[in-house]
């Protein structure tokens, strides 16, 4: 097995894959286990009960602590703290450490803190010195102390307003990089007696729902939907300030600012759909096609790409 673990670190894992590089200086104890072609950087310690997985960057400075693992392709970046105790008291050993799950393709960015017993989702990016208190969902970008999602990565510009003013027919739908989403542009009549927007089901909105609800006083940091339904149709308006709509259709993202009651958004069956950056003063309409049903709901991100290819696959 072909490895380079350099003389002045002390090794003592045997469970090291093929390719893997650790310099100077590192410390890893009996019983860790690390993939192949990872690269540890110099002064990093690795506890027992930490598992690497392959292609894995941890640069100067970090130390895993029992309990940590860290899925494929992930990147820690330098001085990154990881905690393992939410309570800490010294020489007050737990039961069992809290585990802190990396997941794969997740970045983390120099001098960030990890709280222990979060789950740091695929792709996620998490910003320089940033605070993570809670966990992160897929592909989301956080920052700041408490750090709170900034947007998403690998996501699409929305549709630009001067496509939205081009003469269009019904159903006056402009279509996005995701798979079935689109943004809608209603008719608005200026008055001076008081403005006018209108919208009439299945021909601006493609569908007839059973169910509305709206969101409000949801807090800046927050964020909400983080699910798919299999069979839900939804259209989203927000009706009062403002908030930012993320479609994912498990190959592609996009993301859509709705800050006008004359704009909304479609989203259909097996897309996963978040909304954040809602205005203090947000108030946001969707509009569904079923009445609700929480064994239409996908709520793990995970389970939500398998059944996405599952429904490619027979298609």
């Amino acid at each position: 097995m072909v490895k380079n673990i350099h003389p002045l670190s002390d090794v003592k894992a045997l469970d090291i894959g093929e390719g893997t590089r650790i310099w100077q200086f590192c410390v890893v104890f009996a019983g860790a286990k690390i993939g192949a072609n990872c690269n540890i950087c110099a002064q990093v310690l690795i506890e027992s009960d930490v598992v690497i997985g392959d292609n894995v960057t941890i640069k100067s400075g970090v130390q895993l602590w029992d309990g940590v693992r860290i899925e494929d392709n992930v990147f820690i970046g330098p001085n990154v703290t990881f905690t393992n105790d939410p309570f800490p008291r010294s020489k007050v050993r737990p039961q069992q450490f809290s585990q802190t799950i990396i997941k794969a393709g997740a970045s983390i960015g120099a001098n960030a803190t990890i709280l222990p017993g979060l789950i740091v989702a695929e792709g996620a990016m998490i910003g320089a010195g940033a605070v993570v208190t809670r966990s992160v969902p897929p592909y989301a970008i956080v920052v700041g102390n408490p750090a709170r999602i900034v947007g998403y990565s690998d996501t699409t510009a929305e549709v630009s307003e001067e496509r939205i003013k081009d003469n269009r027919k019904p159903p006056f739908s402009d279509s996005t990089a995701v798979r079935g989403v689109t943004t809608h542009k209603f008719p608005l009549i200026p008055d001076m007696r008081g403005s006018l927007t209108v919208g009439e089901f299945a021909q601006h909105i493609p569908f007839a729902p059973q169910r509305y609800f709206m969101v409000f006083d949801v807090p800046s940091k927050e964020t909400r939907g983080e699910h798919a339904h299999r069979l839900c149709h939804q259209f989203l308006i927000c009706v009062r300030g403002s908030c930012a709509v993320m479609a994912d259709d498990g190959d592609n993202r996009t993301e859509i600012l709705l800050d006008t009651l004359a704009k909304g958004v479609y989203l259909p069956p097996m897309v996963w759909g978040v909304q954040y950056k809602y205005s203090a003063d947000a108030v946001l309409l969707v509009f569904a096609s079923h009445h609700y049903d929480a064994d239409d709901y996908i709520r793990n991100y995970s389970q939500f790409l398998s059944e996405v290819k599952q429904q490619l696959n027979t298609r």
